[in-house]
């Protein structure tokens, strides 16, 4: 190789290496949707479930996942009345905590929002409305703004809810306002870039979905009582579609797959599936089913198929994408969150079970359980794969378990 292939092939990795460091990182997967892109996992776990690599007792209370950027793990969590962000590295180790501010404490206290990371600059949002951008390196605060002081927005009554979506320049975040109630800020200031009122509904616990189509980039979320379809360079609201249910909770993030929406809260409510138009202006209904009412557990989609549980519906399903049908309903653990990787689903149980199940349509087939003894609270985080790792947060514990 001579000298010029060297100095290209340097740079190749070079700016590969940047542009990974620099890739925000995002709820639910690199694709917002639950499927963690991992392969060589285990097919079946030890009779007395996955090896546990390390914990972290001591974390305080909260029901927000790890996320994994430049090298370490960085987690929320509130301890008294105040928000912190822990920093750990890669075997568990505290490697520093900042203090961000106060966050929820009433109704089941704890941090909702995990954090965003977007190479130097991480981003939280509080209960309270409160939107920080700090230092990932040391957690020095750049800037904030208030969604309810700053953008018209009102809380809600488990605090507002939403792990915010960062692209290019810009962080996205409902306000839930009537003027402001979705907006986009840049990040790096934290200027108002647009202002969308969409439908002038309050916000509802759900972090949106960025869709990037030939034509554009659509945000798409769920306020009190509508989905909706926001141009995300512009902010104007394309489309709306009506889903409400008794508390106006829709937690769970809309998943796109072949062209198509799913959209899905608990209550008793259940999901429709929409077809979205190529050019992401409109949204036409192609089947609704009330069972499939995950209320903040999440599904996912694999070879066209849905999987998760239900609330109302307590059950476990599997369901065609195409057509909506059951291909089967089992209730052999309790309700959950569940998420994908290597050819299982992940589903970790409100009463703490966790499972490897098969990822097929022909039956909900449990490979190996176990129970997650250790932590406090409800069994609500969603757990996260990384490297080989399964994590699963606990209230005041965080669990790393080998998984390959």
């Amino acid at each position: 190789m001579n000298q010029k292939s060297i100095f290209l092939l340097v740079g190749l990795i070079l700016s590969t290496t940047i542009l990974v460091a620099q890739t925000p990182t995002k709820w639910r997967g690199d694709n917002n949707n639950g499927i963690y892109n991992e392969t060589g996992l285990l097919k079946e776990w030890p009779a007395n479930g996955p090896e546990i690599l390390w914990t972290f007792e001591g974390l305080g209370e909260g029901h927000s996942s790890p996320v994994f950027a430049n090298n370490v793990i960085y987690l929320s969590t509130l301890i008294g009345e105040d928000g912190y962000i822990f920093v750990f590295n890669q075997e568990g180790k505290e490697l520093w905590k900042v203090n961000y501010g106060k966050d929820f404490k009433d109704s089941y206290p704890g941090t909702r929002s995990s954090v965003v990371v977007g190479g130097d600059l991480m981003y939280m949002y509080t209960g309270y409305g409160e939107l920080i951008c700090m230092d990932a390196k040391d957690g020095d605060k750049k800037w904030n703004k208030n969604a309810f002081n700053d953008f018209d927005g009102e809380n809600i009554r488990w605090g507002v809810t939403e792990t915010v979506v960062v692209d290019g320049d810009l962080v996205f975040v409902t306000p839930g306002g009537k003027k402001n109630n979705m907006v986009a800020l840049n990040r790096f200031t934290g200027d108002l870039v647009w202002s969308s009122p969409g439908k002038g509904e309050l916000s509802a616990y759900c972090t949106p979905l960025l869709v990037e189509l030939p034509e554009r980039k659509l945000l798409v979320t769920h306020t009190a009582d509508h989905v909706i379809g926001v141009d995300a360079k512009t902010g104007k609201l394309l489309w709306d579609y009506p889903h409400t249910n008794r508390w106006q909770v829709h937690a769970n993030t809309p998943i796109f797959y072949n062209g198509g929406l799913f959209c899905f809260s608990g209550y008793g409510q259940g999901g429709e599936k929409l077809n979205l138009s190529a050019d992401g202006t409109s949204v036409t209904e192609v089947w609704i089913k009330k069972e499939l009412d995950s209320r903040m557990g999440g599904m996912v989609v694999v070879d066209g198929y849905l999987y998760g549980s239900g609330d109302n519906a307590r059950e476990w399903r599997c369901v065609n994408w195409e057509t909506g049908e059951e291909t089967y309903v089992d209730k052999t653990i309790a309700k959950g969150v569940t998420i994908y990787a290597d050819g299982m689903l992940y589903c970790y149980s409100e009463r703490g079970e966790l499972a490897l199940v098969e990822a097929t349509p022909e039956a909900f087939k449990v490979i190996s359980q176990t129970k997650v003894e250790l932590g406090t609270a409800q069994h609500w985080a969603h757990p996260v794969i990384n490297n080989g790792r399964l994590f699963v947060r606990h209230g005041d514990v965080l669990i790393a378990y080998k998984i390959k």
